[in-house]
């Protein structure tokens, strides 16, 4: 029985972290053999004109850290694959759609039959929705791996997220970048 309690709370832990993970997308090249790939450098571009020399080395940090989970390494020379990422940050408009609901009230009548005085309760009822529109911040990261032999797109992965701040926060990097290496697993097969 305590065996069962503790699946059922890992389960349900599980399913609240998977729902917080950001949506990422995965394009490959389903010609290529992901297993011959071992090594990779970075390419000279890596940020679009980005000025944020900080945000730039934390993204390339936690880019290196899953490749690395995936047992990649970074070489100088002669790599297998060219990595380089894109950060892409726009306003957009976001609706969202509240629903409205009536105030329960509750009035009281006079029985003339019982002469008693008695309640009758009316609960609140649909009424329908509030929509408003907001603008938000949102931040696009795009990881591009090139075959350095041929000089093909072989695999590419994106998402992205609401930026609560200015600039990607380390919190946000590394999540986006997990969100998107959970999906590099799948690609190689």
């Amino acid at each position: 029985m305590k065996a069962l309690k503790l699946f059922s709370a890992f389960v349900v832990a599980s399913a609240l972290l998977a729902g917080c993970a950001n949506v990422a997308h995965v394009e490959k090249d389903d010609t290529v053999n992901f297993s011959n790939y071992r090594t990779y450098a970075w390419t000279m571009k890596t940020a679009s004109g980005s000025k944020n020399d900080l945000m730039d080395r934390k993204i390339h940090a936690a880019i290196d850290a899953e490749l690395a989970k995936q047992g990649w390494h970074e070489v100088r020379n002669n790599p297998d694959v060219l990595v380089s990422y894109d950060v892409l940050v726009e306003r957009n408009e976001k609706e969202e759609s509240n629903p409205v609901y009536t105030q329960p009230f509750a009035r009281p009548f006079f029985n003339p039959y019982s002469r008693r005085w008695g309640t009758i309760y009316y609960p609140s009822q649909f009424w329908g929705y509030d929509n408003t529109t907001r603008s938000v911040r949102e931040g696009t990261l795009t990881v591009t791996m090139t075959d350095a032999k041929t000089d093909k797109t072989v695999w590419q992965g994106w998402t992205t997220d609401e930026l609560a701040s200015r600039n990607l926060t380390s919190k946000e990097i590394q999540g986006n970048v997990k969100s998107i290496f959970r999906k590099f697993d799948v690609a190689k097969r």
